[in-house]
């Protein structure tokens, strides 16, 4: 699969990406950094990469600068109506904890076994260490934060 998509034959879906950044010990969204000459403090609008999930149509951008030395980043998505995506991640072997911060509309998320439905203004906190689902039911777009914090490994 990392050979198709590397040769451009083919859009490799929300969920394959997670399978392949958990088997290389990094964050999803790693994948789409890209690794500055510099290190800046300031990631202009235009600069922030931004992907297309091709099964789910959910657009996410990178908001922080890829700076390699903080274990804080920042993802912002909108999430069409109607859209699920269901992430089979597994225990790390850094710890990564995760808020996801709703901006607008509404959306279900699953940790595990534990159903949340979240709306506009709420957030929710977890550690990323096992199946995670995201739905939207709605007729709606939603669009949220998501904030991950990793810390290094003992």
């Amino acid at each position: 699969m990392i050979s198709l998509i590397e040769r451009g034959q083919s859009n490799a879906t929300a969920v394959v990406l997670e399978k392949l950044a958990t088997g290389l010990g990094v964050l999803l969204l790693a994948l789409f950094e890209e690794t500055p000459a510099a290190v800046a403090p300031l990631m202009r609008r235009g600069e922030q990469p931004e992907w297309r999930d091709p099964q789910s149509g959910y657009l996410r951008r990178n908001i922080s600068p890829p700076d390699p030395q903080s274990p804080l980043r920042i993802v912002e998505v909108e999430f069409p109506a109607g859209a699920q995506v269901t992430y089979e991640t597994a225990a790390r072997d850094a710890r990564v904890h995760q808020q996801i911060w709703m901006l607008h509309g509404a959306i279900d998320i699953t940790v595990g076994v534990n159903r949340y439905a979240l709306e506009a203004g709420d957030c929710l906190a977890f550690q990323l260490d096992c199946p995670t689902a995201f739905h939207n039911p709605h007729r709606k777009a939603a669009r949220y934060a998501v904030v991950t914090h990793t810390l290094p490994t003992q």
